[in-house]
C-alpha cells in the first residue's frame, strides 16, 4: 500500500485586516491598479467589532502578499457583493473562497472590478468564470503637452461676458456650499452611468468633507452665482477629474 502526502506548508495563512496591515495592503492595492491611482494607509479601515471583516489577507512567512475585499456593491447593483482583489494572484482563489464561505445573506452575486491591463486580476476573474457584464471607457489628458493657447480668446469672452473661475475656498460661505451640492446633485442625475461607474452617494456635508480632505474644487462664477464645477484629486504625478457639472442654460 502506498502513503500520498500533501504539503500545506507553503499555502499562505488567510485572516481578517489588521490596522497594522494598512501600509503593506496600500502598497499591494497601489502596484495593483499599476499606479494609476495612489492609495495610503488612511484609506483602509478595520471591519467594525461583531461585524463579518469585509477584508481578507494573505499573509507568508509574516508578510501580507494579497488581500481581497468583498462588501455590498451599492445602490446600483443593492443584490451584489463588490470583489477587489490585489498582490500575489497565487492567493486569490483560497482569498474567495473564504469570502463565500460567510457570504451575508440577502445577495445573490458577486462582481468584479478590473481594467483590461490589470493582468492578474483580468486572468483570475476568466479563470474563475466570470462574466464581462458592464464596461467603462476612461478619457485622459497629458498636461505636458496640453497647449491652452487656443482657448485663450474664448476664456477672455466668457470672462467679458461675466464669468470668472476660481478655486472654491474650503471656508467658503454656507452659500456657496448649498450651491455646489445643488449643482453635484444636477449633475449626477444628468450624468450617464452604469453600475460599475457609479458615483458613491454624498450628503451635503458628505461632499464638503470630501473636497476639504483630499480634492480640489474650481468653479466658475456668473454675477457672484456658482454655475460650473469641477473636483480634481491629485494622486501622485496624475490628476483625477470627478466632476465636470455646468449649468443648463
Amino acid at each position: 500500500m502506498t502513503h500520498a502526502t500533501h504539503r500545506t506548508d507553503h499555502l499562505p495563512t488567510l485572516r481578517p485586516f489588521r490596522a497594522t496591515d494598512a501600509a503593506a495592503v496600500a502598497r499591494l492595492v497601489t502596484e495593483g491598479v499599476r499606479g494609476h491611482w495612489t492609495y495610503t494607509p488612511e484609506h483602509f479601515r478595520e471591519s467594525p467589532a461583531g461585524t463579518r471583516p469585509t477584508r481578507l489577507v494573505a499573509e507568508q512567512d509574516g508578510v501580507v502578499v494579497a488581500t481581497a475585499r468583498l462588501a455590498p456593491f451599492g445602490e446600483g447593483v443593492p443584490d451584489a457583493l463588490r470583489l477587489d482583489m490585489a498582490g500575489d494572484a497565487a492567493s486569490f482563489t483560497p482569498l474567495l473562497l473564504a469570502h463565500l464561505a460567510a457570504i451575508p445573506a440577502g445577495f445573490r452575486r458577486v462582481l468584479g472590478v478590473t481594467r483590461e491591463d490589470f493582468t492578474e486580476q483580468m486572468t483570475f476573474f476568466a479563470a474563475a468564470g466570470f462574466r464581462n457584464a458592464w464596461q467603462s471607457w476612461g478619457a485622459h489628458l497629458d498636461l505636458t503637452t496640453f497647449d491652452p493657447a487656443p482657448f485663450e480668446g474664448l476664456q477672455e469672452r466668457l470672462f467679458l461676458a461675466g464669468y470668472e473661475p476660481e478655486r472654491l475656498n474650503p471656508d467658503a460661505p454656507e452659500a456657496d456650499w448649498d450651491a455646489l451640492y445643488a449643482l453635484h446633485q444636477t449633475g449626477v442625475r444628468d450624468q450617464p452611468r452604469n453600475p460599475t461607474t457609479m458615483p458613491d452617494p454624498l450628503t451635503r456635508d458628505g461632499l464638503r468633507d470630501v473636497i476639504r480632505r483630499e480634492e480640489a474644487a474650481f468653479v466658475t462664477r456668473w454675477r457672484g452665482q456658482i454655475v460650473a464645477l469641477t473636483r480634481l484629486t491629485p494622486r501622485g504625478t496624475e490628476v483625477d477629474s470627478e466632476q465636470e457639472f455646468p449649468l443648463p442654460c
